[in-house]
């Protein structure tokens, strides 16, 4: 039997995001190597990116299949785990990507079997590469600073995430913002505010909480404050993302 791993991020036109999720793939390709017990299989790990591509999800999915398993694929010899490295279960998360994976096993039929893996936070140690990040900066206070997302329940992992890092939450795109978080612990009382992006990689958005963070600076002269970075391609991310591949 052949395996394969295809990493789905949501896709950007910066190019930054793309390199890390290429940094990242071979990171998951060594621990494949390293940690399967099947030393016979041949491990295969691409990405694809849901939005921003020439190509929909399933017609990508489609040909990283043919790339990985051969033109000629044998009916249920080969198995490709689709893995979305988002954080948060929103709309791409819970209604896009099954989507787009069931119109690829439509389109491969018999010859793939096509396994949608849990999207990466819901990892329950993803928290701790986040208490790592904290554990170097010293803060009075915390902001875990999320995208967001519109979907109905969708923002309570990231408020339990935040609880068990003691941290307040701010969301980049939905109500709840940097500026209102930062004002509520100024008026508090707190004149060192930390700010953790929960994002996977360096990109835009990453550039615009850094700029909207030297205007808080500004506004609010009497407070230090300390950003740091997103979670980026590690080993230890990688780690997380092998340990999905099996559930």
């Amino acid at each position: 039997m052949s395996s394969a791993y295809l990493l789905v991020s949501h896709g950007s036109r910066d190019p930054r995001p793309e390199i890390a999720m290429q940094q990242l793939a071979r990171l998951v390709c060594n621990k494949l190597y390293q940690n399967h017990n099947q030393a016979n299989s041949e491990y295969v790990v691409g990405i694809a990116a849901l939005e921003m591509s020439p190509e929909p999800l399933h017609e990508q999915i489609k040909q990283f299949a043919q790339t990985a398993f051969g033109v000629h694929m044998s009916p249920n010899d080969n198995h490709l785990k689709i893995l979305p490295l988002f954080l948060l279960p929103g709309v791409h998360v819970m209604t896009d990507i099954p989507t787009q994976v069931a119109l690829a096993q439509q389109a491969t039929g018999e010859d793939i079997i096509i396994e949608l893996q849990p999207y990466l936070g819901s990892h329950p140690d993803l928290k701790k590469l986040l208490a790592k990040q904290i554990a170097n900066i010293q803060a009075q206070a915390w902001i875990l600073l999320a995208h967001g997302s519109r979907r109905p329940d969708s923002q309570k992992p990231i408020e339990a995430m935040a609880q068990s890092l003691t941290a307040v939450v701010a969301y980049w795109s939905v109500s709840g913002s940097l500026e209102l978080r930062v004002k509520e612990l100024v008026t508090a009382g707190y004149k060192e505010i930390a700010i953790l992006p929960y994002f996977l990689f360096a990109g835009g958005i990453t550039d615009a909480i850094a700029a909207s963070v030297e205007k808080l600076k500004l506004q609010f002269s009497a407070v230090t404050f300390h950003l740091a970075e997103p979670l980026g391609a590690s080993a230890e991310l990688a780690d997380l993302i092998w340990d999905l591949t099996d559930k």
